[in-house]
């Protein structure tokens, strides 16, 4: 990692913000406290990438509009979408990686079991408050800022060994989970979205995987050049 660390620090409580903010969206329906922070934020557009730019301006636009029944609205919409009718599994875009990654489109698949093993490896349990399967994208997200607070933690106590091997480990999940199914969550988002809002989340949440990807491979070049 050749980032000076004070520059690294900034990138990690970036990324940590990021992360923790997409992961609520995913996670439930959007609240008052949530929609007043979401409209008081800045929304670039200008990143270089052109699904966040395009997310961002779909997300400002939106929110520029808010009125007494946005929320309802909003909520509406978060059913529609992750939820459906459960009349078959085609209708929503169900956010769980083994929905997109089995072939009959079903839940608690190997995909499930696979990050439940990660999970595990990383000291990390759901609570128990938490009823849905563990390959859901809110909980996938969530545990890619939990490797980013533990990284800023590393690099601030001197472990630059640790801090390298925590960011493979978000690179490796990021490449082999994350970006290896939400392409079809998102594609199937702005099918069934019917409001700005939720199209811009599918936008931006592609376009900060895959400029995420790019800082991490960036930040780990003479570890993937040695081979991992």
């Amino acid at each position: 990692m050749s980032v000076d660390e004070v520059n690294l620090a900034d990138i990690m409580e970036g990324r940590g913000a990021t992360y923790r903010l997409l992961a609520r969206l995913y996670r439930e329906e959007v609240d008052q406290a949530l929609l007043d922070e979401m409209c008081a934020m800045r929304y670039a557009v200008n990143t270089g990438n052109e699904d966040v730019d395009a997310g961002n301006r779909l997300f400002h636009s939106y929110l520029s509009a808010v009125w007494e029944r946005t929320l309802t609205e909003l909520s509406v919409d978060y059913t529609r979408v992750f939820l459906g009718n459960g009349v078959n599994a085609y209708s929503a875009a169900y956010p769980f990686e083994s929905v997109h990654t089995s072939g009959k489109r079903l839940l608690m698949q190997d995909a499930r079991d696979e990050i439940l093993t990660i999970y595990r490896a990383n000291n990390i349990e759901k609570l128990d408050s938490w009823k849905a399967g563990e390959d859901h994208i809110a909980l996938e997200l969530e545990f890619e800022e939990l490797l980013t607070q533990r990284t800023l933690v590393a690099l601030r106590e001197g472990c630059e060994e640790e801090a390298a091997s925590l960011l493979m480990t978000q690179y490796n999940f990021l490449l082999d989970h994350l970006i290896s199914w939400t392409p079809m969550l998102f594609t199937e988002m702005e099918k069934f979205a019917r409001t700005d809002f939720y199209r811009a989340l599918a936008l931006l949440t592609h376009g900060f995987l895959l400029t995420d990807r790019g800082i991490l491979e960036e930040l780990l070049a003479d570890e993937l050049a040695a081979g991992g």
